[in-house]
C-alpha cells in the first residue's frame, strides 16, 4: 500500500508556531514554544503527561486559542483564518471517534462532506484512501468488526480526505500491538516521502527515534531541548551506556567524577554513561568491581529524557 496526498511539493508551505503560551487561570500549560514544521518532515513533540503536547497540537490546529502568540501556515494565521487553514490540515487524535452506525466506506464519505466533497467525488476519494491504507477489502464492514490497528489506519485515511499539507498525529499508536504499529509507521513514512509535513506526539521512544527527523523535548510546557534524534542522544548522554547492578553508589559517584560523565538510578540498578574519548577504560574499571550484572549498550532517547528530566516518559 502506497500513501499519497496528491498535492504537488511546490504547493506546500511551512507551519510556524510563534511564541505560544497557554494558561488556564493561574496555571501555565504552555510557555514560549517556537518551532517550524517543514514540508516533507516529521517533527516529534515528546514529553511526559502534562507537558503540554495535546494543548500545543490544539493550538496548531486552531481548536485551542493561545493566551499569547500565534500559528501560521504559509501566509495564513490559524487563529484568524481557522476554517480556511484547516482545509490544509489533517488530524489523527488519540481517540478513534469513528461512527459505529456507518460502514468503513461510509465513515469516509460522510467525513468528506465537511470539505464539500460529495457524490461520486466523495466515493472515489474514499475508495482511493481505503486502498492506500490497505482497507479496501473491509469497505462494507462495520467499525466494531475492525481490529485496533485497522481503526487507526481508517482514522489516518479520514485525516487525509482533504489532501492536507500538514498532518497532526497525537499519540496515534497507543494501545496497538507491535505488528500494527509497524504497519502504521510505514504509512507515516510514506506521508513524509510525498512531501507532507507531519507533527507527531508519542510516548514510544522507539517510534520517535525511528520516524522523526527532528524532536522537541517538553517539560512542564517548556521546550528544554531540540534536534535530530542522533544529536540529542550524542550531546546529552553520549553514544554508549552501562547498566550495572550490585555496586555501591559511592563507587559510581567517584568513577563518574573521574571520567566526567553521568550516572543515575535505573530501576534496581544504575546507568552510567561511557565517555566519548575513552569508553574502554571506564568499562574495564566497572568490570573489575565484580558487579552482579553488567550490560554495555547503545544509548537511546529514553536515556536522554531520563537524564534531562529525571523521570520516565510514561
Amino acid at each position: 500500500m502506497t500513501l499519497t496526498t496528491t498535492r504537488s511539493h511546490t504547493q506546500q508551505v511551512a507551519l510556524r508556531a510563534y511564541e505560544l503560551w497557554k494558561s488556564y487561570g493561574s496555571r501555565q500549560v504552555v510557555q514560549g514554544v517556537n518551532f517550524i514544521l517543514n514540508p516533507g518532515e516529521i517533527l516529534g513533540l515528546l514529553g511526559p503527561n502534562g507537558a503540554g503536547k495535546t494543548t500545543i497540537v490544539g493550538m496548531l490546529y486552531g481548536i485551542v486559542i493561545p493566551s499569547r502568540g500565534f500559528v501560521q501556515l504559509g501566509q495564513n494565521q490559524v487563529q484568524a483564518q481557522g476554517s480556511l487553514v484547516r482545509h490544509s490540515m489533517g488530524i489523527v487524535t488519540q481517540e478513534d471517534n469513528l461512527d459505529p452506525d456507518f460502514t468503513v466506506l461510509e465513515n469516509l464519505i460522510f467525513f468528506a462532506h465537511h470539505y464539500r466533497i460529495v457524490g461520486k467525488a466523495a466515493r472515489k476519494r474514499a475508495g482511493e484512501l481505503l486502498a492506500q491504507v490497505g482497507l479496501q477489502d473491509y469497505a462494507k464492514n462495520r467499525i466494531d468488526e475492525l481490529s485496533g490497528g485497522m481503526k487507526r489506519r481508517l482514522v489516518l485515511a479520514r485525516a487525509l480526505i482533504n489532501q492536507p499539507q500538514v498532518v497532526f498525529l497525537d499519540e496515534p499508536t497507543t494501545g496497538l500491538d507491535p505488528d500494527a504499529r509497524q504497519e502504521f509507521w510505514k504509512l507515516v513514512s510514506q506521508l513524509k516521502e510525498n512531501g507532507c509535513g507531519v507533527l507527531l506526539t508519542t510516548h514510544y521512544m522507539d517510534e520517535a527515534q525511528r520516524l522523526c527527523d527532528r524532536i522537541i523535548l517538553l517539560q512542564q510546557g517548556k521546550m528544554i531541548d531540540q534536534g535530530t534524534p542522533e544529536e540529542l542522544i550524542e550531546r546529552t548522554v553520549g553514544t554508549e551506556a552501562v547498566e550495572i547492578e550490585g555496586i555501591g553508589e559511592q563507587i559510581l559517584q567517584q568513577l563518574a567524577s573521574e571520567y566526567r560523565t553521568w550516572y543515575r538510578p535505573f530501576g534496581n540498578s544504575y546507568l552510567i554513561g561511557l565517555p566519548l574519548d575513552n569508553p574502554q577504560s571506564l568499562w574495564e574499571k566497572l568490570s573489575s568491581t565484580n558487579p552482579l550484572s553488567l550490560t554495555r549498550r547503545r544509548t537511546n532517547l529514553e536515556d536522554v529524557f531520563l537524564h534531562l528530566t529525571g523521570r520516565a516518559l510514561n
